[in-house]
This record gives structure tokens, sequence and C-alpha cells, in this order.
């Protein structure tokens, strides 16, 4: 008993906690440049041959073995638009989401440099376009908010007498948020506004 103990004391004593049951993990950099009228957000468009090709987001990416979010940010973000990390100053880490389908979506806040956004250069295989909004427009302009439920579908031949549970019992739904912004012709939505929506809230 007393290896068991220690064995297990060893896989907990200074493990990271993460989310039970996430089965990825995944960081984005959500980048400010200073432009003449003020602070702005940088997002990139994904490139139609990607997977939801055509969607706005914040460069980032699945992150790999042993790595931190904030590594995981600055890679990705030095792959899609050749943005050296060192041109990056990492201000923060706002609050991450945890989506239904399992995975973590961290963010990491940062400044990128004058240098680092005339340098840019997006890569054509994973961006098609990049544009900046001012934070000033995320404060002064409400998204559209979308509600969408989270319906539980048990299966016809759960367990329930041997759970101890009648065949009535009050599994638990939800409700997901969907803000939607437009602006010039570009759309952020889904968890991109929501995580943009959480860094101008005041």
């Amino acid at each position: 008993m007393r290896n068991e103990l220690e064995a297990l004391s060893r896989r907990f004593r200074e493990r990271e906690p993460g989310l039970l049951g996430a089965a990825r993990s995944y960081a984005v950099l959500c980048p400010l440049v200073e432009r003449p009228e003020g602070l702005h957000l940088l997002y990139e468009v994904r490139a139609a041959n990607l997977r939801q090709g055509g969607e706005v987001c914040f460069p980032g990416g699945r992150m790999e073995p042993g790595e931190t979010p904030e590594q995981c940010a600055l890679r990705e973000t030095e792959e899609e638009l050749a943005i050296p990390r060192q041109e990056v100053r990492l201000l923060g880490t706002p609050d991450f989401i945890c989506n239904q389908r399992g995975f973590l979506l961290r963010p990491i806040l940062a400044v990128v440099s004058p240098e680092g956004f005339e340098g840019m250069r997006p890569s054509p295989a994973e961006v098609a376009e990049t544009f900046t909004v001012p934070l000033s427009f995320f404060r002064e302009t409400p998204p559209e908010v979308w509600k969408y439920r989270l319906t539980p579908q048990v299966p016809e031949k759960f367990p329930y007498e041997a759970v101890g549970i009648s065949r009535d019992y009050p599994w638990a739904d939800g409700e997901i948020e969907v803000p939607v912004w437009y602006y010039q012709g570009h759309v952020v939505w889904g968890m991109t506004a929501r995580i943009t929506r959480s860094l101008v809230a005041e």
C-alpha cells in the first residue's frame, strides 16, 4: 500500500492541473498593435483550404507535448505571420475557454512591436489576409448575441436502475452564447468574439 501511495504522490505532487476530460489544448495570441488612433487587435482570416476556411481568428494552434500556452502562441504566430517572438511582448493570460467538443482554448494577450507589425508576412498556406480593429470599436459597439442550447441525448439503454435513478432524471443541459461583430466587411464571431469580448470588458 505504501508503494502505491508513493506512486500516486509522485504522479500528482508537481502536476499542473488541467480540465478533466479535455483531450486537446490550443493556444492563441491576442495581438495588440499600436496605431495612430489607439490600440488595435490584429486578426487573421483563415486560408480557404483549411478547416473552417474564411473564418476570422487569432493566430494560434494546438499545443505540442511539453509546450506552455505562451510558447505555443508565439510559435504559431511566427509560423503564420512571420512575426519573430522577440518582437512580441506578453502581457498576461485572459480566461480560457472550455469547448463542448472536449478541448481547452488558452488566449495569451500580447503587444506586437511596430517593427514586428510592419515586417509581418502572412503565410499563404494558412492565412488569407489580416486586418486590425480598434479596441474602441468593440467597447462602443455591442455585438449581436445569439444563443443555442446544449441538449443531452441519453442512450436508450442507459443503466438507470443500476445507478439508482429514474428515467425522468433531470439531466443538465446548457446554453452557449455566440457574439457577432461586423467590421468593414469582416465578421468576428464565435470563440474569437468571446475572447475579444472578455478583453474589452470594463
